[in-house]
């Protein structure tokens, strides 16, 4: 297989690869390279987190919440500071997991089924779900998805009950999670409800069903009539041919290109439909002969977290306060755990304008090389830092970092400069790009290496 085509299957199916690995697989055919890829993700591994202290978030009745709600808020407050330890550990994940795959897909499902809590047991059980499912069966991950507290809470399900029903979450699961707009009705909508009233979770976030507040009368969704539950409703859905078509657009564009061609499209919807196996069609795509042509190769701008990792990845860095990792995230628009709104972040051309484009391209030379870099951000992941901020408005500050420049010389020191571009940077690169680095070429590797993930190429992937 050529090195070309591998490295455009680790950019999309993870964040890169490094030397010895491409070397490694250069000698292999493509259904070889596809195999230890998919064979590295066949076992998913959920994250843990010490939560000892936090237990009363679990074990406190709603009766408690409502007789001393202070206390609760209290709770809720230190889960906030645990979910910036969440944010952190997925982060870490990211960058050293060897089930890259499985990691990448998580984080892809994680815009697709959008959700947001303070409430750490349940937010980690939901980020664990979203791991398990990610290579999985998408009829049995939707269905495990409408059970979730924190969904529950964030769509407001929990107030979903027979005598007033909540459309919320029927709303998002059809719009949203499966079919798109405009592929429904609004009766589909409010018979969907029905179907999901009186679904709620128990304080450790295990799912109840509230039979008293359950509609146990006939529905009719997209035709079909009877005594419908959740998710027999979820199996009506997926019988439309759409909702194969909605989630092929969405894998399109984020792992083969954001322009469709409505052909392929097609094809890999055929191939969804039959089972709705992910890891199928996963499969299916990376073993086609198209996905690897040019037109496809080095044509997506790589997320805030793509770029993060990527980086990390070929020089292992830490801050030296754990909260700049979250202020980076906040200032290029995307941070872990907290999506905008329930529809996700926009990709690709989206994550770049004038202010965000200029920080990413100084985003190696911050990390890496202490660069200042201006910090005035602000967002409701960050609220309990309020008074650093308005301290340090409009200031320049370095964000200090502790870089292993260890991994850098045992894999890329001994590289050509020629070599160590071809891997870092897989689209072509500007004439006058390539002449500003042909300059560069008596520099040490490491100056060599800031720049190249300096240059606007290096946005692409």
């Amino acid at each position: 297989m050529q090195k070309r085509h591998i490295q455009h299957l680790y950019f999309r199916a993870g964040f890169g690869i490094d030397p010895d690995l491409l070397h490694n697989m250069a000698s292999m055919d493509k259904p070889q390279v596809i195999e230890r890829l998919f064979s590295a993700s066949k076992y998913y591994k959920p994250i843990n987190l010490d939560l000892s202290g936090y237990e009363a978030l679990v074990t406190t009745t709603r009766k408690e919440i409502k007789e001393n709600p202070e206390l609760y808020r209290n709770l809720i407050k230190r889960s906030r500071i645990k979910l910036k330890e969440l944010n952190s550990v997925w982060l870490e994940r990211l960058c050293t997991t060897d089930a890259v795959f499985n990691e990448k897909m998580t984080l892809f499902w994680a815009n697709i089924f959008v959700c947001k809590d303070n409430h750490i047991y349940h937010v980690l059980k939901y980020n664990n779900t979203l791991r398990k499912h990610a290579l999985g069966n998408f009829r049995v991950f939707v269905k495990a998805i409408a059970r979730e507290a924190s969904m529950s809470k964030y769509l407001n399900n929990r107030q979903n009950v027979k005598r007033k029903p909540n459309e919320n979450f029927a709303r998002e699961l059809m719009e949203l999670f499966t079919l798109g707009e405009d592929n429904y009705s609004e009766t589909d909508i409010k018979e969907a409800a029905r179907a999901f009233t009186g679904w709620s979770f128990k304080p450790n976030g295990d799912f109840l069903l509230r039979k008293q507040q359950h509609d146990y009368g006939k529905k009719t969704i997209f035709d079909e009539t009877g005594n419908f539950d959740g998710d027999q409703v979820i199996d009506i859905i997926l019988k439309q041919k759409q909702c194969a078509k909605y989630i092929c657009s969405k894998i399109y564009r984020y792992f083969i290109n954001p322009k469709i061609d409505e052909v392929r499209l097609v094809e890999i919807t055929d191939v969804f439909y039959k089972d709705y196996d992910i890891k199928n069609v996963m499969l299916y795509i990376f073993s086609s002969d198209w996905f690897y042509d040019n037109e496809n190769i080095g044509v997506k701008i790589k997320s805030p977290i793509e770029l993060i990792v990527g980086i990390q990845k070929v020089v292992p860095f830490h801050f030296k306060k754990p909260q700049r990792s979250i202020y980076i995230q906040k200032i290029m628009g995307q941070v872990l755990l907290n999506p905008p709104n329930v529809a996700g972040w926009k990709q690709d051309r989206n994550w770049i304008d004038g202010n965000t484009l200029m920080f990413r391209l100084k985003l190696a030379s911050v990390v890496l090389n202490d660069a200042v870099i201006d910090i005035d951000v602000k967002g409701e992941f960050e609220d309990d830092f309020e008074n650093y901020y308005k301290a340090v408005k409009n200031r320049n500050h370095f964000l200090k970092t502790e870089r292993s420049w260890a991994n850098f010389n045992k894999n890329y020191n001994n590289l050509s400069f020629k070599v160590l571009k071809s891997l870092l940077i897989i689209t072509s690169i500007d004439r006058d790009t390539d002449a500003f680095l042909e300059l560069l070429s008596k520099k040490n590797p490491k100056e060599y290496l800031i720049q190249l993930m300096s240059i606007p190429e290096y946005q692409l992937c």
